[in-house]
């Protein structure tokens, strides 16, 4: 894993390598950046720390491979594409694992390519990658159901909406913004950080609602600030899969999402929660007052988003489609 200090994908890299130590596989966890590799050593891992620098790094990848003979395995997945592009081939298996319609180019020397979503797994096949080695494996978030509410920057009894995800353009928190304008007396929490978190800042200052808007960096309670909130907003403009929405499923709350391409799968079409169009704060407004004034709705929905994750996307289910994967693809006798 050679991606950004935090997000969706480099989160749960983390979880799956845990989970597959915890079940007894071993596992080498490669990674770059101090921060990571402590929590990896926190959860029990020994991770290999490597510098996975940009295209002139002519040191990672044979150092790379001298640590991978060493410790022999069988399976070795890149996880997305700076790391793809690093990853030695050897007598193992190489598998490249894709967050999004990144360019195949960097994992030209993957055996096997794995995707988040069938859409995604469909379009690396269009893309002339041999469809019997593109595959679909899930992702899995923990169990956030139960957990104690958050105590957050906002009056007693206020309407709460949680947003979270790198304050970056593709994420519309800009479209949030434009909604809570819309919608006195609502206070949104805005989980994580960013390139925007200064123009949010001063957008929120020009709309006259800074005091509703409550930007709180990135933060490890996800399950408390879900349980502090009256539902997960996703106002993404792209947003391949959507984990804050795979979050909102296991703590049992209501998402309204931008019909984005992940949001508009885990929503079933409008069928797990409240899809808008991309781009309108108007529409995203009254999805969130539709969502407020219809209790019984949003209980609804809360209760179908728990069921899919039970179903599809918790680590009972995805650790073992996993492992399962693994054993399919791997060399069955390694040479070193």
């Amino acid at each position: 894993m050679a991606g950004a200090a935090e997000g969706g994908a480099e989160l749960f890299f983390e979880r799956l390598t845990v989970a597959l130590a915890a079940d007894g596989d071993e596992v080498l966890a490669v990674v770059r950046g101090r921060a990571r590799a402590a929590r990896l050593r926190a959860a029990g891992l020994a991770p290999a720390v490597f510098p996975f620098a940009g295209t002139l790094d002519a040191l990672t990848r044979p150092l790379l491979a001298r640590r991978l003979r060493r410790f022999a395995p069988q399976v070795s997945v890149a996880w997305m594409g700076r790391a793809a592009m690093h990853a030695p081939a050897g007598p193992w298996t190489l598998v490249g694992r894709l967050g999004g319609p990144y360019s195949l180019s960097r994992f030209a020397r993957c055996d096997h390519l794995v995707a988040n979503t069938p859409a995604l797994t469909a379009w690396i096949a269009a893309q002339g990658w041999p469809a019997a080695r593109a595959h679909y494996l899930p992702n899995f978030v923990p169990d956030l159901a139960g957990a104690a509410p958050a105590a957050v920057p906002a009056p007693p009894g206020a309407p709460i909406v949680l947003a979270m995800g790198r304050l970056h353009r593709d994420k519309g928190f800009d479209v949030l913004l434009a909604a809570i304008a819309r919608l006195p007396g609502v206070h949104a929490l805005i989980a994580g950080d960013g390139p925007e978190r200064g123009a949010l800042r001063a957008l929120a200052r020009r709309a006259g609602i800074a005091a509703r808007v409550h930007f709180l960096g990135w933060r490890a309670d996800t399950a408390a600030l879900l349980a502090a909130a009256d539902m997960l907003v996703c106002p993404s403009r792209r947003e391949p899969l959507g984990n804050q929405i795979l979050e909102a499923f296991s703590a049992a709350r209501p998402v309204v999402a931008a019909m984005a391409e992940g949001p508009l799968w885990l929503l079933d079409q409008g069928r797990r929660g409240v899809l808008v169009p991309v781009e309108s704060g108007i529409a995203l407004a009254a999805g969130i007052e539709g969502m407020l004034q219809n209790r019984a709705m949003a209980q609804d929905f809360a209760a179908a988003g728990r069921a899919c994750y039970e179903r599809d996307f918790s680590a009972a289910v995805v650790v073992p489609a996993w492992r399962g994967f693994c054993e399919t693809v791997k060399k069955e006798s390694v040479l070193f």
